[in-house]
């Protein structure tokens, strides 16, 4: 595995410049804190583990909806099943469902909801 210093990148010829450094200024770590929440889909409970960060973004995007995080979630949990037979990874799912709605300008991902 490759390990940063200063503005480069270790590879097997040597440094690799990084011009947009992923760890921005005011880069928060606690986003990628894991978490556990108890949640229902459609009716059963379940637990989800997921980052700091998609619960945030899960959040706003109820918010948005006006809806709770359990019932967006239960909308994603029918709707994966009635278009496309279900998902085997529902929360690899979910984060993709957040990371096009950030990338789309839906949601402002940094909100701690």
């Amino acid at each position: 595995m490759s390990r940063g210093v200063g503005n480069g990148v270790m590879e097997a010829g040597g440094f690799h410049k990084i011009n947009v450094d992923p760890f921005a200024k005011g880069f928060d770590m606690g986003l990628a804190r894991p978490l556990s929440r108890s949640v229902r889909l459609n009716g059963f409970s379940t637990c989800l583990r997921l980052e700091q960060i998609y619960w945030n973004i899960l959040t706003e995007i109820a918010r948005i909806n006006a809806c709770s995080v359990s019932a967006l979630l239960s909308y994603v949990d029918r709707e994966v099943h009635l278009r496309y037979g279900g998902v085997k990874n529902f929360s690899g799912l979910v984060r993709v469902v957040c990371v096009v709605h950030a990338l789309k300008g839906h949601v402002d991902p940094q909100n701690h909801g």
